[in-house]
């Protein structure tokens, strides 16, 4: 099985990057085919008896293609390892520290074009070639003359070889493909392949026709010309002529080496080319030759990946899911794939209807995306990569865990299942009421509630409160000791204190979020002026519309609903209202965005304060939003709040309203 799979990947592998180097014409994204590249990679260190020759773990890049000359490169072009996230960027700094001291790294713009190594003979050009297979590259001399940024004579008459990045700007890219377009040919899908085919065209003419361009960035012999770091490098080979990106610098620390990350993560579409990540290189080349280099990498480098806005992956099958509410959804269950820093292995498809109007089926290949850049949902399948074991969708007509009949409402797209004693909806009303949004039950996570249920230590929500007298029962569990169980007693004892809001939102009443919640609280004050309420009088509150109100309105007209309130008065859980809402001028009925790190408050401090002021939190800057409150290390909403003359409020200034 691992020997067949790891056979699989090679033949992926290896078709992808023929068509990624030898074509042009990619049919893997880039996160497709580092996702491959990893799960082989780890395939082959836990398996290293069933590695393949033709493994492309032993190679680095691309296919030689027959059109041009070989050429052998004297030094190794050997590519970077990845890193995806801030936890990857600390481990390679750890592992550098166990071995250097004094450490300076220095950071580099991740130019998304293809490698190129430049050999000069007493300062004159007299070859350009690609990496090919790190070894072995193609010679490309007649189309690199053509590049205007690469030098064809030298400020000083030296013998060097230098390597670097050839690249198409976003400019002439786009004048490319119009032309394409014009001529009805078949379009570039983005620079960086539009690059890579015109270095390889036959006739210069048409390279030079393209506007290429090129970035150097590495000296593969820097101490020959008495050089002992790769900054210094830089700086000499852009003396002899060189273009070198602007944008690099040196740094000391991990804050530095994040901060520079942070901010090109949030520039990096200023740019006139484009970039796919940061490189960092540390900068002592003593110290890179005490790290060294595996097989395939140096062990003093590496490049971190941006987080992708959107991946490319395999819907491997359509489960469904039952919500607090009875709400079945359909999930994607996706081959593994990395987006925005997590890895996701799972995607909301929202309901039948969403599904039916993208024609999005089990085995297709879909484009994920993270909405609000929480929840990851499937966006489209890619009708082009179909091979026929596609299966189309199809609604469940009954509940995937009572098998009771689903129910679908008139006007809305969702099926419910109406059984009250359907566990799935009692596991995930219990998970609800214990979350940190509602009553903040710490200890009480996911998996010990459905053990604490399958136990049959809590049914409803107002078992919770008598876990005390199960003290030995819990400590029969695994995982559980004497400590952790009256942490969570601890807990489940400090929730009784909770204002009302908290209480509301926990109860899970359809249609009523946390703001809601606050809403109902501040206006009534006690659960018993809500139990009391007529319809009309429900509508009185700020946010609360028809469907809302008659969600409520029926919620405690229902006597199950009323009998866990009274449970839970009876354990002496409060029912009132201990907020104020002060409908500051200043703040009421406006919205605030908050970006960057304040350091007298968290982010829900500043919500809490600002919801009971009367305004609005929101996660994006518009037209509607009154000011951006901005702490250190601020990121694109600061940017665009100056686009669109927005206020900017910094900490003190929102301190000085605070205080008055």
């Amino acid at each position: 099985m691992i020997k067949n799979r790891m056979q699989e990947l090679i033949e992926i592998i290896n078709k992808a990057n023929y068509e990624y180097y030898a074509l042009d014409r990619p049919t893997l994204t880039d996160q497709e085919y580092d996702r491959y590249m990893q799960e082989l990679i780890k395939l082959e260190k836990e398996n290293p008896d069933l590695i393949f020759e033709n493994s492309p773990t032993g190679r680095v890049g691309g296919i030689v293609i027959d059109s041009f000359n070989k050429v052998t490169h004297e030094v190794p072009m050997l590519s970077l390892s990845n890193v995806f996230n801030e936890d990857e960027i600390i481990g390679f700094v750890d592992k550098i520290k166990k071995k250097v001291e004094n450490i300076e790294y220095v950071c580099e713009l991740k130019i998304d074009g293809l490698s190129v190594s430049l050999l000069y003979k007493d300062g004159k050009l007299i070859k350009g070639a690609t990496r090919g297979d790190g070894i072995v590259g193609e010679d490309i001399t007649h189309n690199v003359k053509t590049i205007k940024s690469v030098p064809l004579f030298l400020n000083e008459k030296i013998d060097i070889e230098v390597r670097g990045e050839i690249f198409m700007g976003i400019e002439a890219f786009n004048k490319l493909n119009e032309k394409r377009k014009k001529n009805g040919e078949q379009l570039f899908a983005n620079p960086r392949n539009s690059a890579a085919g015109s270095v390889r065209q036959l006739d210069s003419k048409i390279a030079a026709e393209r506007e290429l361009d090129c970035f150097i960035y590495h000296l593969p012999n820097a101490q020959d010309y008495g050089i002992n770091n790769h900054y210094e490098s830089l700086k000499y080979m852009e003396k002899l002529g060189f273009n070198i990106n602007p944008n690099t610098i040196k740094v000391k620390s991990l804050d530095e080496l994040l901060l520079f990350i942070n901010n090109w993560t949030d520039k990096r579409d200023s740019l006139p080319y484009e970039i796919d990540g940061i490189v960092i290189k540390l900068n002592n080349i003593n110290d890179q030759k005490k790290l060294g280099f595996t097989a395939k990498y140096p062990k003093w480098a590496t490049a971190y990946k941006f987080p992708a806005t959107t991946v490319t992956t395999k819907l491997k099958d359509i489960i469904f899911t039952v919500g607090r509410t009875g709400m079945v959804t359909p999930n994607a269950v996706l081959e593994p794939v990395r987006l925005a820093g997590s890895l996701i292995s799972r995607a909301t498809l929202h309901n039948e209807e969403y599904i039916i109007s993208k024609d999005i089926r089990k085995n297709d290949t879909v484009i994920i995306k993270k909405a609000g850049d929480v929840i990851p949902r499937v966006e489209q399948s890619l009708n082009d990569r179909r091979d026929g074991t596609e299966i189309k969708f199809k609604m469940i007509s009954n509940c995937p865990i009572c098998n009771t009949a689903l129910v679908k409402n008139e006007n809305e797209a969702a099926y419910y299942c109406l059984n009250d004693k359907c566990d799935a909806k009692k596991i995930e009303g219990l998970i609800h009421f214990a979350s940190r949004d509602a009553m903040n039950i710490e200890g009480l996570g996911v998996r010990i509630i459905e053990d604490f249920y399958n136990q049959k230590l809590i049914h409803n929500v107002y078992d919770i409160y008598n876990l005390n007298e199960y003290k030995n029962e819990i400590i029969a569990l695994e995982g559980f000791g004497i400590k952790s169980i009256n942490n969570l007693l601890n807990s489940i004892e400090k929730s009784k204190e909770n204002s009302l809001e908290k209480l509301i939102y926990a109860l899970g009443i359809r249609h009523v979020g946390s703001k809601t919640s606050k809403m109902l609280a501040a206006y009534f004050k006690s659960i018993d002026a809500i139990i009391e309420a007529e319809y009309e009088e429900l509508l009185n509150v700020k946010d609360v519309g028809e469907g809302i109100a008659k969600s409520i309105y029926e919620y405690f007209k229902d006597d199950n609903n009323l009998k866990i309130i009274n449970e839970l008065k009876n354990h002496n859980v409060n029912m009132l209202y201990k907020g104020n809402i002060l409908n500051d001028s200043r703040f009421s009925g406006k919205t605030f965005v908050i970006t960057g790190t304040l350091n007298n408050y968290s982010r829900d401090e500043i919500k809490k304060v600002i919801e009971e002021l009367g305004g609005n939190i929101s996660s994006s800057v518009s037209s509607k939003t009154y000011a951006v409150i901005v702490g250190d290390s601020p990121g694109s909403k600061y940017n665009k709040a100056l686009e669109l003359n927005i206020d900017i409020w910094y900490e003190k200034d929102l301190e000085q309203k605070l205080n008055s």
